[in-house]
């Protein structure tokens, strides 16, 4: 068994290499060289726990190597992004590019799988694409969609033992696709049609975006009402059909952030809690930034003086280092241009940042008058709270 998996990101990667540790024959290809150079030297360009050491060990045994091109093999399996452009439409170009990179290596009796989050019909388009160049490849391949459905930070368990859903253009292609699938995934397999998956995984985000949005709209009115929401919370879900989620600061990353816009642009007249929903979302990283603004103001008419602040954390989510889609990332472009003060910026699980300048979290707080909690990475709840700072926490740090 050969696959070629066609994006080696933050699913792409960590999926062709847990492939590749069950035997499989991986060549994993992306447009980025030095992606492609530092994997194939047995390291890795992402955060992920325990990944270096599966990608070092399955390309030492020559079972994975990247490349900037496809090849022939068995498996095809595309797990490029799908950003949602300016009018909150997804964006499905790299996908099709991807497809039309492995046209000229498709032969009969492959199977072609794509795992990118996608709006419905999607995988029907690619087969149309297909077709369209290789009309001799009709009823000859196997066609799927089979979403990923992983935590990061904790991606090379549930990549394992997850559940995934299969969705086939046609019986056979959820059976062709099932049986790669088990190869590598211990959790149940779940066959259906292709519509029915992509519809599945955009469900499944929009689902949690709401029960955020919930939380989120709460910690909004507890803060207008003087209540401690981390109290709220804890006393609701004591209720034992209740079950409500933390607040953030909004909602990240490239599922939950991105995946709904999918549903609602598509449906736009039927998919009014979603819609509102996302909207909340978005509208709590603006009202952490204006909370915060109004606190500078707040300390310069005291003080005298305007104040430093920092913003702590910049991921979309707690000890990862992916930045996509990240309110965190948003509320501190939004601090840095509108406060007068200077603004530390920390984030722990990255280096260096082509925008931001870095600083250590301890050194931040030590310097900081006005100190925000933007993400609850592990490193911040150990610092001892300091009565002469005003913290605003955004994310449950202090809780």
């Amino acid at each position: 068994m050969k696959a070629i998996f066609m994006g080696l990101g933050y699913i792409g990667l960590p999926t062709a290499a847990v492939a590749a540790s069950k035997g499989i024959q991986v060549v994993g290809v992306d447009v980025n060289p030095e992606v492609v150079e530092t994997i194939n030297q047995g390291k890795i360009h992402i955060v992920e726990p325990e990944l270096d050491k599966v990608v070092k060990k399955v390309v030492e045994n020559g079972l994975l190597k990247a490349s900037l091109k496809p090849e022939e093999g068995d498996a095809f399996l595309i797990v490029v992004p799908t950003p949602f452009k300016q009018n909150h439409r997804a964006d499905i170009s790299y996908v099709e590019s991807a497809t039309r990179m492995v046209i000229p290596y498709l032969r009969e009796g492959n199977l072609f799988v794509v795992e990118s989050t996608s709006p419905v019909m999607t995988t029907e388009k690619m087969s149309q694409i297909i077709f369209k160049e290789r009309p001799e490849l009709k009823d000859k391949i196997y066609i799927a969609y089979c979403p990923e459905r992983v935590l990061p930070g904790n991606v090379l368990y549930e990549l394992e033992h997850n559940d995934r859903v299969i969705g086939g253009l046609n019986p056979e292609s959820s059976e062709k696709a099932v049986t790669f699938y088990a190869q590598f995934v211990k959790g149940q397999l779940h066959k259906t049609t292709a519509r029915t998956a992509e519809m599945c995984k955009l469900t499944e985000n929009s689902s949690r975006d709401a029960q955020i949005a919930f939380a989120n709209e709460l910690s909004i009115i507890c803060d207008k009402a003087g209540i401690n929401v981390w109290e709220l919370i804890e006393l609701a879900n004591k209720h034992p059909r209740v079950n409500i989620l933390q607040p953030g600061s909004g909602v990240g990353g490239h599922c939950i952030a991105v995946d709904p816009w999918f549903i609602v642009s598509d449906f736009p007249e039927q998919a009014q809690i979603i819609k509102r929903a996302r909207e909340t979302n978005d509208y709590k990283a603006d009202w952490c930034a204006n909370k915060t603004l109004e606190a500078c103001e707040q300390f310069a008419i005291e003080t005298g003086r305007e104040p430093i602040v920092a913003c702590m954390g910049l991921a979309f989510k707690p000890d990862i280092d992916d930045l996509r889609e990240s309110p965190a990332k948003y509320i501190t472009s939004r601090i840095i241009s509108e406060a007068r003060g200077e603004v530390l910026v920390v984030e722990p699980n990255v280096e260096t940042h082509k925008t931001f300048n870095l600083i250590n979290y301890k050194e931040a707080y030590d310097k900081a008058d006005i100190v925000v909690w933007l993400v609850r990475h592990k490193e911040f709840l150990n610092i001892p709270i300091n009565n002469n700072k005003i913290e605003l926490d955004f994310c449950g740090v202090r809780k």
